[in-house]
């Protein structure tokens, strides 16, 4: 798969995910994703996306000014 940016090629990886939320911060790391070997820019598979939603949707209602959480929890 070639990045859609450059054309480099996408490697499976793992990255930092992070959404602002009314000024509040989740960031959940070790998600698995595709990165350019060139320009670094990440995608996620469907399936991953889905599952991000659900742990911001669970922290949602607990959050404090910044929540980090490990993608595997």
């Amino acid at each position: 798969m070639n990045c859609f940016f450059c054309t480099g090629e996408m490697k499976e990886s793992v990255s930092n995910y992070m959404v602002d939320i009314d000024g509040h911060f989740i960031i959940i790391k070790n998600v698995p994703c595709r990165k350019c070997s060139q320009c670094g820019e990440v995608s996620y598979s469907g399936s991953v996306v889905t599952k991000i939603e659900a742990i911001i949707e669970r922290l949602r209602e607990a959050l404090t000014e910044v929540a980090i959480v490990d993608y595997a929890a």
